[in-house]
């Protein structure tokens, strides 16, 4: 059986890989929605969180034994902790400032954990197993359905939707909301703001390493898988509207499949689809697909 032409395992093949694509998408595009939605800081140090998050999983087991398991909760509560000092140290004297200074010392910060890592395990990767329980795969008849990749999206798509609910939907996400835009008057009312800034940037790095950790049986864990990312992810998120959580989760899943089936109708242009959309995007709708206007 075929589909345009395409071979009917080949073609779901490509579609399966584009959702595993974009779920990394929508994670690592939410966690930038969350911090710029709710701090007004451009992370561009998100990807080497993520790399950080993948990383801190293959350390765990190679160094101290622990597994997968152990990782999925430890690497993320890891870096989410280094992302509140980021925040302590550096981004809380900038909330006031041009959005640019943020985007600058992200950008710093992110080339100097790239290189240190650089540095210690050099540019070859590093292999990280598929845990027992996820390896192999399922027969569904018309394809082969890898179960770890089934795992990733499950995953992400419960994490997300459950950090738009948490932000959108409960009184600690208004709380959140409401002591960005006008915090003196949150206070007032015995809100610790500063507490609840420093913990959405933790939380915010917190996700970017949960991706991490998902990818590194996927990919392998090096100093450039942030780097290589990030910049289709900050597409992703231009494109949903800077600051819309679920606008980033719907895009980034979406993404992630036209991308998929890019490779399998027009190989060349899959390295630029995005871009391309974000480019049409941005004539007709600036502020993003759900974004909303100044």
């Amino acid at each position: 059986m075929e589909i345009f032409g395409i071979p009917l395992q080949a073609f779901m093949g490509q579609l399966m890989l584009g959702l595993v694509n974009g779920a990394f998408y929508a994670m690592l595009s939410l966690g930038l929605a969350v911090i710029f939605g709710l701090l007004g800081i451009v992370n561009f140090a998100h990807g080497a969180l993520y790399m950080l998050g993948a990383f801190a999983a293959w350390i765990m087991l190679d160094q101290f034994g622990l597994n997968y398991w152990f990782a999925l909760v430890l690497a993320p509560l890891t870096v989410g902790i280094l992302g509140v000092i980021i925040e302590r140290l550096f981004l809380k004297h900038l909330y006031k400032l041009d959005p640019l200074y943020g985007l600058l010392l992200t950008f710093g910060l992110a080339l100097v954990l790239e290189g240190v890592f650089r540095e210690i395990y050099g540019v070859s990767g590093q292999n990280y197993n598929v845990p027992d329980l996820l390896a192999g795969s399922m027969d569904l008849g018309f394809m082969r359905l890898p179960i770890y990749r089934a795992w990733v999206v499950v995953v992400s798509l419960v994490v997300c939707l459950g950090t738009w609910f948490l932000i959108e939907r409960t009184r600690l996400g208004a709380y959140l909301r409401a002591g960005t835009e006008n915090a003196p008057l949150v206070q007032a009312f015995g809100v610790n703001v500063p507490m609840m800034v420093m913990l959405t940037y933790g939380a915010g790095a917190a996700l970017a390493a949960l991706a991490g950790v998902l990818a590194a049986p996927i990919i392998q864990v090096n100093p450039l898988m942030g780097s290589n990312l990030i910049i289709v992810v900050f597409a992703v998120v231009v494109i949903g509207g800077m600051g819309s959580i679920l606008g980033s989760v719907i895009t980034g899943l979406g993404l992630g499949i036209v991308e998929g089936l890019t490779r399998v109708f027009y190989p060349e242009a899959s390295n630029i689809v995005v871009f391309v959309i974000m480019v049409i995007v941005l004539m007709f709708r600036p502020a993003g697909l759900f974004g909303k206007e100044a």
